[in-house]
């Protein structure tokens, strides 16, 4: 039986609420850091863990989720996660000490791990053909506006209530997810047992993540060429090695092998880790730029991006219609370019400028740009999949997101401290710290770049299965299936 247009606009408001919340979660603390630090006592060393073991633990789980979501049920995996992610944020929000508040955000992230390719495979699950698409546009849109709109609460709550709200926030909406799920998707009949999950793959592919996303986030501190940090990341890579040669002998592997042999989801999972990498400067330096160097307030540094989320806001809904009626091509390539254009424009940030002429035009580029690039990668990488790997999919493309950003934030990070260093003079402090922003944009904007070609690729791989409008699978009920 079919869905009502009515039903189908609730379970994609359901949806997008939980993907905003774990966007949101990525950038809300940023702005709140300093008051935390106040508050709990935070060394500086051990403060970018608050923004950081949230990326860890949600990086480093989503395959997991993705898999689970396929195999235990994808409602039942969602609705598991949202209540971790609520007590999280409840218990974050009580924290009385550094300790307690950094396991609730490694304990958000695990929650976010799991509902995130729960809700994605929900989606592409519950909507076909042309709903499809437009699902996607809205989905991408709320999740893209997510991260800015999460610099701007942070600042509006932190310079209100205060910095706990920055967790409480989720807990309402949570929720009003966790009550409205049940009566509008069906539960799907359990597909397999716990002892049924491939997990040798899971602890392989989980550590392997999880060793990776953290010694990136500590190589710009301790050094690329430290010990310790190149003994990581051959523990990684060896981790991942054995993971790959599980995957082929497990009978239900965490990570079916065949996933990348159907056209473009290979290609198009490298272009959104390249996507990805080039998104946090636009959060993280110039959330730094607007304080550190424009003294902006954090609550006026949260309103500067509004432009960015209502931007992509306007932008992606209008990609998801460009996809149905021309393909993805335009999309796929002009949003990465688009994308690279803003952070060319805002690699040439002054350091006295103004925020119409120097900062408001490169944001409108990238709202643009992520507006097209994301709905379409997010497609690109879920189309002509099985429905019963739905989950691994989604778990798939948000894992190359999310390790993509933590690569890009050490990266350019060690950039900027880079050039930084080298301009650093005796009167020219503002000067140097400004130029080892603006190297990063312009590094960034060559991820971006390269997404484009990467994203051709894709395009070219595309062009031998069914056209964008249609779906590669037969149409199923979407109560029963969604689930």
């Amino acid at each position: 039986m079919a869905l009502s247009a009515r039903r189908r606009l609730l379970i994609l408001l359901v949806l997008c609420g939980a993907q905003f919340l774990v966007v949101l979660d990525a950038t809300i603390v940023n702005v709140a850091l300093p008051s935390i630090q106040r508050a709990l006592h935070f060394t500086t060393q051990n403060l970018q863990w608050v923004a950081s073991g949230y990326a860890l633990t949600f990086a480093g789980f989503l395959l997991l989720g993705g898999r689970a979501a396929d195999l235990l049920g994808r409602r039942r995996i969602f609705m598991a996660g949202i209540l971790l992610f609520i007590a999280a944020s409840l218990t974050g929000g009580l924290a009385t000490s550094s300790d307690m508040l950094l396991g609730a955000r490694f304990a958000q992230g695990l929650g976010g791990a799991m509902m995130s390719p729960a809700a994605l495979s929900l989606l592409t699950a519950s909507f076909q053909g042309p709903n499809r698409a437009k699902a996607l546009g809205i989905y991408g849109a709320i999740g893209g506006a997510g991260g800015a709109a999460g610099v701007l609460f942070g600042g509006l709550l932190t310079s209100g209530p205060g910095w706990r709200w920055v967790l409480f926030v989720n807990v309402p909406l949570g929720f009003a997810i966790v009550l409205a799920t049940p009566s509008l998707i069906a539960a799907q009949r359990q597909a397999a047992r716990l002892r049924d999950l491939d997990l040798p793959g899971a602890f392989l592919v989980t550590g392997a993540l999880l060793l990776l996303v953290y010694n990136l986030t500590r190589a710009p501190d301790v050094g690329w060429s430290n010990r310790r940090t190149i003994a990581e990341f051959i523990g990684a890579f060896l981790l991942l090695v054995f993971f790959i040669a599980n995957e082929v002998r497990a009978a239900r592997p965490l990570l079916p092998l065949r996933t990348f042999r159907l056209p473009g989801v290979a290609s198009a999972n490298v272009a959104a880790l390249l996507q990805f990498s080039a998104v946090i400067p636009v959060f993280f330096f110039l959330t730094l730029y607007l304080q550190e160097v424009q003294r902006y307030s954090a609550l006026r540094a949260g309103l500067a991006f509004l432009p960015l989320a209502g931007g992509v806001i306007v932008i992606a809904p209008s990609a998801s219609r460009l996809v149905g009626r021309f393909g993805p091509a335009p999309t796929l390539i002009a949003g990465p370019l688009a994308f690279a254009g803003g952070l060319v424009y805002l690699s040439y940030l002054p350091a006295h400028g103004s925020y119409v002429s120097d900062v408001l035009p490169g944001l409108i580029m990238v709202a643009v740009g992520a507006g097209l690039g994301f709905v379409s990668i997010i497609n690109a990488a879920t189309r002509g999949v099985p429905r019963g790997d739905a989950g691994v999919a989604a778990g798939l493309v948000n894992t190359m997101q999310r390790v993509g950003s933590s690569v890009g934030l050490a990266v350019l990070t060690a950039v900027a401290t880079a050039r930084t260093q080298a301009l650093a003079a005796p009167g020219h402090r503002v000067t140097a710290i400004v130029g080892g922003y603006d190297r990063a944009f312009l590094i960034a904007a060559a991820f971006a770049a390269v997404a484009s070609l990467v994203s051709l690729t894709t395009v070219r791989q595309r062009q031998a299965i069914v056209s964008p409008a249609t779906s590669t699978q037969p149409a199923a009920p979407a109560h029963a299936e969604a689930a």
